[in-house]
């Protein structure tokens, strides 16, 4: 989900003189530019984060579902429970069989480890499973009233929902504003490093923005790419920035669900056979599915989604879904060509420079088109 990061990094203050490549340092860290205008970067792009994309517009802000989180809300109290009411017994029959204890007093041993054991290990596996279905429901409570940022290719516009405002606003692409934090301090337990990726506009002294922190810098890079991407018509679906592991057929949905289960246990049994996997790690790999209830989780990630594809539009404005409805392709906006040209020119500089910053690439062409003006 969104989030503000102004109490971790220093938020930045937008301003009109600010393009893709400027950087703004300030104490303990800095501010990289990556729009305006938004020109490529080599990284891969990467969108957790992105949830709908069509061949109109793209959600930014909330991704969809994942079987990870159903796993451990199921899989953490069921295999707690199952160590603490199976395995302690038999770790406390395996002991008395070391230390040299009568067949009796080993099977004494487990009885009385299990009888002593099941009643907490029960009692802890339900509170924690309480303690998971609460906080999911929370959260999925508030992703249905979250409005992502959206994003319209046919229009090159960014709708953004504010905060407690009572009707969108509508930025143009090239305009949009994007920039990747980096910010350092000294604790305890040594140097604490903090990333984050921003996209947002300034009007007057309110800035509208949403924010993610993010595990790295060039992961925060990728994210960016991802949206650029799709706005320049390079991404025109989930799996390419999301499916990493590339456990989606091309007619499987662009989520997780039951098909993730069985295209992933399909794959693991032709490693095998191809002698690229162990069946060792094929046990493995079955007993953490056993574990996290099979396939349960799958079925209630498919679930969720269809919820929140029922219910999320209901919370999106009427003028938003009238913005979002597709344009005859006449009416499709174009990119600026001087928007282009630097494109193909920051291409260009980074296959000769390689291993250059990309925001020096991005500062040479400012230079080289210093005496061209973008129309609006």
């Amino acid at each position: 989900m969104p989030t503000k990061i102004e109490n971790l990094l220093r938020p930045p203050h937008l301003e009109q003189s600010r393009n893709a490549g400027d950087v703004e340092s300030f104490p303990g860290g800095r501010i990289t530019y990556l729009a305006p205008l938004p020109l490529p970067t080599p990284l891969p792009p990467y969108g957790p984060h992105i949830g709908e994309l069509n061949e109109v517009c793209m959600d930014f802000g909330l991704g969809w579902p994942q079987i990870f989180t159903w796993q451990v809300i199921l899989g953490l109290p069921f295999s707690g429970t199952a160590m603490v009411v199976f395995l302690f017994p038999l770790i406390a029959g395996f002991l008395g069989l070391v230390l040299g204890y009568s067949w009796e007093d080993i099977r004494d041993s487990i009885e009385g480890v299990f009888h002593a054991s099941y009643g907490i290990g029960l009692q802890a596996g339900f509170f924690t499973l309480f303690i998971g279905l609460v906080t999911w429901h929370h959260n999925h409570k508030k992703r249905l009233q979250i409005i992502p940022t959206r994003f319209n290719r046919q229009r090159r516009e960014v709708c953004f929902m504010p905060e407690d405002a009572t009707a969108p606003v509508f930025v143009p692409w090239e305009s949009l504003s994007a920039w990747v934090i980096e910010s350092q301090s000294a604790t305890q337990y040594g140097i604490q490093r903090q990333y984050g990726m921003g996209i947002g506009f300034q009007h007057g002294e309110t800035l509208t923005s949403v924010e993610f922190p993010c595990f790295g810098l060039p992961i925060a890079i990728s994210h960016w790419e991802a949206i650029r991407g799709y706005m320049e018509y390079e991404i025109h679906d989930l799996k390419s920035i999301q499916d990493l592991e590339d456990l989606q057929l091309p007619n499987d949905p662009p989520h997780e669900g039951l098909h993730t289960f069985l295209n992933a246990r399909a794959r693991m049994h032709q490693e095998i056979r191809d002698g690229e996997r162990n069946r060792l790690s094929g046990f493995f790999w079955y007993l953490y599915h056993v574990m996290t209830l099979w396939t349960i989780p799958n079925y209630l990630t498919e679930w969720e989604v269809r919820r929140l594809q029922r219910l999320g539009p209901q919370a999106m404005p009427e003028v938003m879904q009238q913005w979002s409805e597709p344009l005859p392709k006449e009416q499709w906006a174009k990119p600026n060509p001087e928007l282009l040209r630097m494109s193909e020119q920051v291409r260009a500089l980074h296959k000769r420079q390689p291993r250059r910053a990309i925001t020096e690439i991005f500062a040479e062409v400012r230079r080289l088109n210093s005496g061209c003006k973008l129309s609006g």
